[in-house]
Order: structure tokens, then C-alpha cells, then sequence
């Protein structure tokens, strides 16, 4: 297995920048959260994948977003190393269609991606561990359960 490490560095620049805005902050407002002192520069150096940072420092930027560094670093693993047979096909027509209560915060962006893409291209998308994952946090469920729930009987052709 090979590991391309300015990918991996720019995946995990994204993370954090993407956690970040997630949360409304802006660099100032981030950098006044950590421990150590550091130029909003170089926290923009770490969001661009242009500069590496150090472990602790990572953790220290991970603690400031309420997040666990183990967490984020699972994440950015399965980004990187998850093979297609972990990836599953829904229909976004039936998921904009569900009544199940769960899923209530994905019936929205379910159907601005149907009126978004080609009517020719069909309903269906494939999803990654990573975006199943970020939709169980939107639903406040686990990813397992949110398998369950796009099942081939329910959303899933």
C-alpha cells in the first residue's frame, strides 16, 4: 500500500478547514480557542495542505473544534483507504420521499441534488464510508444504523 503523503496532508488541511466552517468559526476566531500562540498564516498553511503540522499541535487544533484527533485521523483513513465494496448505491428519489423520521435531515439535500443533476443520469449516487458517516452525525445516528435504514427495500437499488 502506498501512501501519497501531500494527499493526505491536503485531506487532513480539509478536514480541519471543513470542521472549522461547520462550526461557523472563522481562523481568528479558532485561533483564539487554542493553547499556543499561532499565526492565523500558519493555521491557513495547515487548512491548505501546505504545511505540515506537528502531532501536538494537531491535537491541540482538534481539541479546539470539539473533536478527538483519533476521530479525525479514522476519518481521513477511511477517506483515503476505503475500496469500493465499502461504498453503497441510494436512490435519492426515495430517500427525498421517506417519511422515516431519521433520515428527515437528508430528504432536503436529497432533493436539491435530484433538481441539481441531469434528469438523464438518473437517481442513484454511490456513497462512500466518509459521506455515510457524515450523514449518520446530520441524522444523529451511527453510520451502522444508517446503513440499515438505506436499505435495498428503502433507498438503495
Amino acid at each position: 500500500m502506498h501512501l501519497d503523503g501531500e494527499q493526505y496532508q491536503r485531506l487532513l488541511g480539509n478536514e480541519l478547514r471543513t470542521l472549522r466552517k461547520s462550526r461557523g468559526w472563522t481562523r481568528k476566531q479558532l485561533n483564539a480557542r487554542l493553547q499556543s500562540i499561532i499565526s492565523l498564516q500558519t493555521l491557513a498553511t495547515y487548512e491548505h495542505g501546505t504545511r505540515q503540522c506537528s502531532v501536538v499541535r494537531f491535537a491541540e487544533i482538534c481539541l479546539a473544534l470539539g473533536e478527538k484527533p483519533h476521530d479525525i485521523l479514522a476519518r481521513l483513513d477511511r477517506r483515503l483507504f476505503t475500496s469500493a465494496a465499502d461504498e453503497i448505491r441510494v436512490d435519492l428519489a426515495k430517500i427525498a420521499e421517506s417519511t422515516e423520521p431519521t433520515l428527515a435531515p437528508l430528504r432536503r439535500w436529497a432533493a436539491d441534488r435530484l433538481r441539481a443533476t441531469d434528469a438523464a443520469s438518473g437517481s442513484e449516487i454511490t456513497l462512500t464510508t466518509a459521506a455515510v458517516e457524515r450523514m449518520a452525525e446530520l441524522c444523529g445516528t451511527t453510520p451502522a444504523k444508517l446503513r440499515s435504514q438505506l436499505t435495498p427495500a428503502r433507498c438503495v437499488s
